[in-house]
C-alpha cells in the first residue's frame, strides 16, 4: 500500500520529544525512567495511527506502553491524537524494528504486539517479515522469560508462514484462531486496519505464543 506523504511530518515529530523519543538508543535498559510510574512495559511494533495502542492504554493504566512505527507520515497521525488526548502511560518511537536489539535490554519488555504487519508476500523478502526467525530472535532478546506475543493478520498466507515458523523456531502456541471476531474467549481491541478488514468481510487470524529457548541438537 502506498503511503500518502504528510507535509511537515518530520517537523511535528521533532517538536514533541516529551511524547516521541528522539534518542531511543540512550534509554536502553532505562525505559522505565521515562514513565511517571514504574510498571510493566508492553510494546507494539507498527502502531499505524495508534488506535489499538491508545485503547489498550486507556483500559490498562497499570501498564506502560511503547509504540514503534517506521513511517513518519503514519506515526505523525498517532502523535497528533496523543497531543489532543494525552495518556501518561504511552510513548512513541520513530524507528525501524530491525533496530530492536539496540533499543532494549534483555528482558526489558513484558509483552509484544504484532498487528497487521506487512506480509512481504514475495519469497525473496521473507526475511523482512516480522515473524521471520531473525525477528523472533530479536524479540527473544528483549522480552522477559515466558512473555507473550500477540499476532493478528488478515493475510492467510502470512498466517500460515507464521505458524510454520513458530513450530520450527520453536514456540509455545497459547491460543490460535482462524476467525478472531467469532471467538468469545479472546479479549480483542481493534486496529484501524482491522475495523476496515472486518467491514469488508475478511477473516482475522490470531496467534498468541511464547518463544522457547533454542537447544543445540
Amino acid at each position: 500500500m502506498r503511503l500518502r506523504k504528510v507535509k511537515n511530518a518530520s517537523i511535528t515529530l521533532n517538536n514533541h520529544p516529551e511524547l516521541l523519543i528522539q534518542n531511543p538508543d540512550f534509554y536502553k535498559g532505562k525505559w522505565d525512567t521515562l514513565f511517571p510510574k514504574n510498571q510493566p512495559i508492553h510494546l507494539e511494533i507498527g502502531i499505524g495511527k495508534g488506535k489499538f495502542l491508545f485503547e489498550l492504554a486507556k483500559l490498562h493504566p497499570e501498564i506502560n506502553y511503547l509504540g514503534i512505527e517506521k513511517f513518519d507520515s503514519v506515526i505523525v497521525r498517532a502523535l497528533e491524537k496523543l497531543l489532543i488526548s494525552p495518556l501518561p502511560n504511552v510513548l512513541l518511537i520513530y524507528v525501524d524494528a530491525n533496530r530492536l536489539p539496540d533499543l532494549f535490554d534483555i528482558g526489558e519488555i513484558d509483552k509484544l504486539y504484532l498487528n497487521f504487519s506487512d506480509p512481504w508476500p514475495k519469497n525473496a523478502h521473507k526475511k523482512r517479515r516480522l515473524t521471520s526467525p531473525l525477528f523472533l530472535s530479536f524479540y527473544q532478546a528483549i522480552l522477559r522469560k515466558d512473555a507473550v506475543i500477540e499476532y493478528k493478520t488478515d493475510n492467510f498466507r502470512f498466517f500460515e508462514y507464521t505458524m510454520m515458523t513458530l513450530i520450527e523456531y520453536p514456540a509455545n502456541i497459547i491460543k490460535m484462531s482462524l476467525d478472531l471476531h467469532h471467538e468469545h474467549n479472546i479479549e480483542n481491541v481493534e486496529t484501524e486496519f482491522e475495523t476496515r478488514f472486518v467491514s469488508m468481510g475478511n477473516s482475522i487470524y490470531y496467534i498468541s505464543f511464547q518463544l522457547k529457548e533454542k537447544t543445540d541438537d
